[in-house]
């Protein structure tokens, strides 16, 4: 056996080693990248949620069957060094990447679908989309919740379909998303406080001013409206007796 024989032999299996423990090998890379609905939609980012639209007929020319998973893997872009970039996909459907792992993966999976969910339809009026963290009644360490975010952002996320033998294909990362955050009121500076302190007593004092002339006003036109004279002050009307009168029948019957 030649020196170039046993060379060939000892490589053979460091070769067979390294294809074997690469992983995500023989992954299809599907040219899509998930975003946010272009139109104006209620709800389309919220404090604990966001929309994504639907990866229509991306999965269309894939090797899968139609109860093959695809899930959405949500991942924080701001953790050292970003999970999108540590992200490792599961070797098998079993594997659980529950939101309970959040902080420690840096990523999870949700929103289980098949390629039929995903088939697009000219007929249907309904805008597809998919709610990221919209359910709050499911465990976050049972696989496939999709509990509400934890947190402002930013989020990467990207579709991943597997098959029993592990992953098949996956799409591209988005952009970075933020949710909407809690928007506090600040006070007035120092100075505009104190002004504004000093107007509100000022008013207040003219308006107490105001409101006791007017009752003063009110007092003194009541009781000048209901005072009576006395008795003693009434005129009396003289009772006359006309004389005259009483005297012509006689004067007639004579």
């Amino acid at each position: 056996m030649g020196p170039h024989r046993k060379q060939s032999m000892l490589l053979l299996p460091l070769l067979v080693l390294v294809t074997c423990v690469q992983p995500g090998t023989g992954l299809e890379s599907i040219n899509y990248v998930p975003q946010l609905p272009s139109a104006t939609l209620e709800g389309r980012l919220t404090q604990s949620t966001f929309t994504l639209e639907q990866p229509l007929d991306q999965f269309k020319n894939v090797n899968l069957s139609d109860a093959d998973p695809i899930w959405l893997v949500v991942a924080r872009s701001d953790m050292p060094p970003p999970a999108a970039q540590n992200f490792t996909a599961p070797r098998k459907v079993e594997d659980r990447h529950a939101p309970a792992h959040f902080d420690d993966n840096g990523y999870y999976l949700t929103l289980r679908a098949s390629r039929v969910h995903y088939k697009g339809s000219q007929n249907d009026s309904r805008l597809p989309v998919l709610r990221v963290g919209n359910d709050n009644n499911c465990s976050v360490r049972s696989q496939g919740c999709n509990s509400p975010l934890p947190g402002p952002g930013p989020y990467r996320v990207k579709f991943l379909a597997m098959n029993a033998k592990g992953p098949v294909a996956e799409t591209l990362w988005s952009k970075d998303i933020y949710l909407q955050q809690a928007q506090t009121f600040r006070g007035a500076p120092g100075s505009q406080s104190k002004g504004t302190v000093v107007i509100i007593a000022f008013s207040s004092i003219l308006l107490a001013i105001l409101l006791a002339v007017f009752l003063m006003l009110v007092i003194s036109a009541c009781c000048s409206s209901t005072s009576v004279s006395s008795p003693e002050e009434q005129v009396r009307m003289r009772r006359y007796h006309t004389h005259h009168v009483g005297s012509l029948p006689a004067e007639r019957s004579s």
